[in-house]
Order: C-alpha cells, then sequence, then structure tokens
C-alpha cells in the first residue's frame, strides 16, 4: 500500500500543470454546484417560511368533507337517497367552547376561534367585497403574524372604539381610508353597521391586503346574524410540519373539515418537489462535467504511462495494483479539488446572501434567501470523489489489461 501511495503521489506531483488543471476543474465545478443548492433551496424554504407564516397551519371550519345523512339512510342502511332537502340548521361550529375545550386539553400549539363572513365596504367611488374576520386580539396573537405586520396601531386596539376594525394596507389606499376613519360595512341588506379604522396591517400578499378586515368577535357576530356563533378554527403549532396529523385528529374527532397548509397548497408543494428533481438533475450535470477534466488528464497520464505499467506488470505487479495508481491518482486530484470547492462554494454563498434588491410594492429591502448546511458539503464531496474514482477507473482499466510484451514491442 505504501509503494501504491509513494508511486500515485509521484505521478501527481511530478506534472503539475496537469495536477492543477484537474484540481481546478474539480474546484469550480463544486462551488458552483454548492452555490445552486444553496440558493435554490434556500428561495424555496423562504417562500415555504412566508407561505406558512402568513396561514394558520390547520384550518377548522363548519363544512362537513361530505353531505350529512339523510333520515332515509339512518331509517334504511341499504338505501341511499340524494338531493333530498334536510331540516333547517344553525350555520357554524356546534358547541364552539366545548370544541376549543377538547382540542386543546392535547393540542400542542395555540388556537383562535373566529365568525368568517363577506361583506361589501362602502366608500365614495362604490363598494368592494371583503372577508371580515372576528377575532380575539389576545388568542390572535398566538396563531397568526398580524401583530408583527401592523403598520398602523395595535390589534388590542380592537377594545378601544365601537365597530373597531384593522384593514389591509391596499385596501386602505383604495378606500382612502386612514386612522379613524369611519367606514359603512354591510352584509346583504339586513346588517350593516359604521365602523371605525383602528389599524392598518401589511401582510405583503396584495390580494389578502385589499379583502381582509378583521374586526372583534362579537362585531362579527352581529354582521353574520350569528350571535355567539363561530364557523372557524384556526390553529397554530409548534412543529408546522405536523399539521397534516394533527388536522386528520380533529376531523375524526369534531367532524368538521380541517385542511392543513399543506392541503391547501398541495398543488404547490407537488410544484417544489419537480423544481427540486431538477435542481438535483443540474447539480449531478455539473458535477460529472468536471470531472472530465480528470478524465482527460488520467487518459493522457495512462497513455504517457505505458512503458511504466509494461515494466511493473514485468516486474509481477497485479493489474488491480497498477490500476489502483491512477484511481488514487485521481482521487487525490478530487480530494484537493473538493477541498478547495468548498472555499469557493462557502465564498460564493456569502457573496450572494449580501446582494440585496428594493421592492417597490412594499418599500421592504430583501436580501437573496441562501440556505446553509453541512450536508450540501457533504453530499457534493462524496458525489465528486465517486466521480472522480469512476473518471479514473476506465482509462486505467483499458491501460492495464494490455499485455506488456505489446507495449514493448510497439515501442520498438
Amino acid at each position: 500500500m505504501n509503494l501504491l501511495l509513494e508511486i500515485a503521489w509521484t505521478h501527481v506531483t511530478t506534472r503539475i500543470r496537469q495536477t492543477l488543471v484537474g484540481i481546478v476543474g474539480v474546484a469550480i465545478g463544486v462551488g458552483f454546484t454548492i452555490m445552486i443548492a444553496g440558493l435554490m433551496e434556500g428561495s424555496q424554504r423562504d417562500f415555504i417560511h412566508q407561505l406558512v407564516d402568513t396561514l394558520p397551519h390547520v384550518t377548522v371550519s363548519d363544512e362537513r368533507r361530505s353531505a350529512s345523512t339523510q333520515p332515509a339512510e339512518q331509517e334504511y342502511a341499504a338505501v341511499q337517497v340524494a338531493n333530498l332537502p334536510t331540516a333547517d340548521r344553525r350555520a357554524g361550529i356546534k358547541n364552539p367552547n366545548s370544541v376549543v375545550a377538547s382540542i386543546e386539553s392535547w393540542l400542542p400549539g395555540a388556537i383562535s376561534p373566529s365568525e368568517q363572513t363577506t361583506a361589501l365596504v362602502h366608500y365614495v367611488g362604490g363598494h368592494i367585497g371583503v372577508t371580515v374576520t372576528g377575532i380575539d386580539p389576545r388568542r390572535e396573537v398566538k396563531v397568526s403574524k398580524l401583530a408583527d405586520q401592523m403598520q398602523k396601531g395595535q390589534v388590542s386596539d380592537l377594545f378601544r372604539a365601537s365597530n373597531a376594525i384593522i384593514i389591509g394596507e391596499a385596501l386602505a389606499q383604495k378606500i382612502g381610508a386612514q386612522i379613524r376613519s369611519t367606514v359603512t360595512i354591510s352584509v346583504g341588506e339586513t346588517h350593516s353597521l359604521a365602523a371605525t379604522v383602528v389599524g392598518i396591517f401589511r401582510s405583503g400578499v396584495h390580494q389578502i391586503d385589499e379583502s381582509q378586515v378583521y374586526t372583534l368577535l362579537r362585531t362579527a357576530q352581529v354582521l353574520s346574524g350569528q350571535p355567539g356563533g363561530i364557523n372557524q378554527l384556526r390553529l397554530r403549532l409548534d412543529d408546522a410540519v405536523a399539521a397534516k396529523d394533527v388536522a386528520g385528529r380533529i376531523e375524526a374527532q369534531t367532524g368538521y373539515k380541517s385542511v392543513s397548509w399543506q392541503e391547501a397548497n398541495a398543488n404547490l408543494l407537488s410544484a417544489f418537489t419537480v423544481r427540486a428533481f431538477i435542481m438535483l438533475t443540474v447539480m449531478a450535470a455539473m458535477l460529472f462535467t468536471s470531472c472530465f477534466a480528470t478524465y482527460n488528464i488520467i487518459s493522457t497520464i495512462t497513455h504517457e504511462k505505458r512503458h511504466d505499467i509494461a515494466i511493473m506488470k514485468s516486474l509481477g505487479l497485479k493489474e488491480q495494483f497498477v490500476r489502483g495508481i491512477f484511481i488514487v491518482e485521481s482521487v487525490i486530484m478530487g480530494a484537493v479539488g473538493i477541498a478547495a470547492g468548498w472555499v469557493i462554494g462557502y465564498l460564493l454563498c456569502y457573496g450572494l446572501s449580501r446582494v440585496t434588491f428594493f421592492n417597490p410594492l412594499s418599500g421592504e429591502i430583501i436580501n437573496v434567501p441562501i440556505y446553509w448546511t453541512v450536508t450540501h458539503y457533504a453530499a457534493v464531496g462524496m458525489l465528486t470523489l465517486t466521480a472522480c474514482a469512476a473518471a479514473a477507473f476506465f482509462p486505467a482499466r483499458k491501460a492495464t489489461r494490455v499485455h506488456p510484451v505489446e507495449i514493448i514491442r510497439g515501442a520498438a
């Protein structure tokens, strides 16, 4: 083994120019692969993080996954009857206080009951449709980022005025509303009230900022004509990844439709899966391309060392031993190139993380999201080392399988 390493090291150090070309090729491939991996995964994680922060982890509504069982089905189990009218039932979650208490007994997170209804906001230029969500400010700050999104006022200001509301920044600009402005909100032709703007928020999603209105729970109940009614439960978990399991358990326990953030954004997450596959494909292509430099160098070395190969085989050295010399040479160049590539990759990622962009819509300074993880460095290093060894195996195998007599005779 010492002889093998000594010969390989001699080959590497005596052809400095070829060795440096191979090392530089590997280093550039590793560095740019790490940069692309950090950039693509960082942007994906940043988007999902913003998505999870904007929406509740689990939303429980007063809907059912399937139609209610008809009386005829209860009486005659073998008969299914469709499209029959059912008895009128009050909208909302039945016994909401007991439902909330039973969920809170095991929930790893926080829960906030709310009453949600659609309404019209009237202003000088006409009217605009909005979603009015009645909340308990003390619970709301535990399940959403509304408190952090406030541009003017605070969530607790809902307690400080009669029929107080918090509106989105886009909606405020559209209707010309400011703090302490009075706007008229109506639901149908029977329920309307004059509301006072006590806060303005900005979520960063224009559709939400233009169509979402928050008010106290009792105010929304008056608007919807459902005193004491609750038609939605919003949950925030300690572990957002567990939202799907928690939603399933709540639906099995209560019978009400429970939607996790993963289910609500299933199409988007599927697109991310395809995007991740594309990222891995690009990374693999870059790594194998960078290893072509190693392949060419080892091919050149094996061709130039044909006489040395013949002499070593004539002295009784086995093909595996001679082949191992060139594989070790490639691994040495690959290892040095990987180390240099790690440094290049880190510097590239650091440089990109310092790049900023100005968002003219929100007025915010946005940094390029980079995901830092040792896994990228380890995975890229292992793949590159394997590719380098494979790149050296085939030309070395071809050279060592030639009989030494043919090499010497060809030289003569």
